[in-house]
């Protein structure tokens, strides 16, 4: 599931231990932003927002 991706995709490839909880929300929020809006979604090939855009879903 999602979590287990999480855990691959971004804790297990970085070292986040020099990292103050503020730089480690932000990464995080940025790897959701990233996850939610830019990965290539292979079903579609490609990212999930391209996909509602080219539906005529969102602008």
């Amino acid at each position: 599931g999602f979590f287990g991706r999480l855990k691959q995709e971004f804790y297990y490839n970085q070292n986040h231990q020099d990292d103050s909880i503020d730089e480690f929300i932000d990464a995080l929020e940025a790897y959701l932003v990233w996850h939610r809006d830019e990965r290539i979604k292979t079903g579609y090939g490609m990212s999930i927002r391209r996909h509602r855009q080219a539906l005529g879903l969102m602008a």
